[in-house]
């Protein structure tokens, strides 16, 4: 990839707007976005799954829905969950995800239904894995474990879940952010702050392969007996940021803050703006191609069977409801209930390698 075509990729990725125009699109260049790239996990599997789309409507995924990398060769778990995929400004691609498998016991690979038993609660896991490519088949892993790397902070911590990768130009590093549970030796556990999920960031070190700074707090929801979760940062045209977020009230669901800053001043907003009637979580937003048009696209998991539902907006203020996946304008072909998902744009040369590897 050219550094001009990877400048190309950035600047549309945080605000093109439409043309408006009523003719047929133009095909777009070898180094234009043409497609959409989704990853997402299986309940299943515990795995890292991909599906592509061409319209940003209508997905379907590669080598028929089955495992694009096995969660038990990549995690210390041996399953993987939340996987979220960033094209950096480099040029290179990036997947972060959470190391947990659920279903750990009935697989057969531990005796208890969580890694450390029920004292840390829900997954207790303790570590991310962190993955990096050039062409989006061939990918290095390596895995953070916070206990490992700060001990002194982080030996008892309940879980680190659902993480996310952004370039920060501040400081021109690839920061991680991602969901922490204090809870254990150390810490006052009658406090319930301390046993409540919150927002944290880090940043990678320049090979990918680790966390480099201490994780720090990313946002204080102003009731500290609520849980907060799952956040992601899409760069807005104004130069600021939209955080969209989880807050476990009743029902969870989607909120969202906004910034100037990357990694600070998230103020807080009161709407909740996926209007489902019970829980979701796992937000994610995406630009639509030559489109002045976001969406934020979420996962549904109090329904079953579980599915995707969007949202859409221009403003950053407004959203639409755009149903569920197979409910609405939403559409995939080979599968259903994805878990957790990311999108990306990528280029028609990039979605044809794709293709032509899985879909033999």
């Amino acid at each position: 990839m050219t550094y001009k075509m990877t400048l190309a990729l950035a600047a549309l990725a945080i605000g093109a707007v439409a043309t408006g125009c009523k003719q047929k699109a133009a095909e777009p260049a070898a180094d234009e976005p043409a497609a959409y790239l989704m990853a997402y996990f299986s309940d299943s599997d515990h795995s890292l799954h991909f599906a592509l789309s061409r319209d940003g409507y209508t997905f379907t995924a590669l080598n028929d829905n089955q495992p694009i990398i096995s969660g038990d060769t990549i995690a210390d778990q041996h399953g993987i969950r939340d996987p979220h995929i960033y094209r950096g400004p480099d040029g290179k691609y990036y997947l972060v995800l959470t190391d947990l498998h659920i279903y750990g016991k009935e697989a057969g690979l531990r005796d208890t239904n969580w890694e450390r038993g029920d004292e840390y609660g829900w997954g207790n896991n303790r570590g991310i894995v962190l993955m990096k490519s050039d062409d989006l088949i061939n990918w290095t892993h390596n895995e953070a474990r916070l206990d490992e790397l700060w001990p002194e902070d982080y030996a008892d911590i309940g879980c680190a879940w659902a993480p996310q990768t952004i370039y920060d130009p501040e400081t021109d590093q690839m920061m991680i952010y991602f969901t922490i549970r204090k809870v254990g030796e150390g810490l006052d556990k009658g406090n319930p702050t301390d046993r409540k999920t919150r927002l944290y960031y880090s940043y990678a070190n320049p090979e990918f392969t680790t966390l480099a700074t201490k994780p720090e707090l990313l946002y204080e929801y102003p009731d500290s007996n609520i849980q907060v979760l799952d956040a992601d940062i899409c760069p807005m045209p104004d130069g600021r940021y939209m955080m969209t977020y989880v807050a476990q009230e009743n029902p969870g669901g989607i909120k969202v803050a906004y910034s100037d800053k990357i990694n600070r001043g998230y103020n807080y907003v009161e709407q909740q703006i996926d209007g489902e009637d019970g829980a979701c979580e796992a937000p994610n937003a995406w630009k639509r191609i030559g489109e002045d048009k976001w969406v934020v696209m979420y996962d549904i998991f109090s329904i079953q069977p579980h599915n995707f539902g969007f949202v859409e907006t221009s403003d950053f203020q407004n959203f639409t409801p755009l149903g569920r996946f197979n409910e609405g304008p939403m559409k995939t072909t080979n599968f259903t209930s994805p878990k957790h998902g990311s999108v990306i744009w990528i280029t028609e040369p990039e979605a044809q390698r794709l293709e032509q590897h899985w879909n033999k």
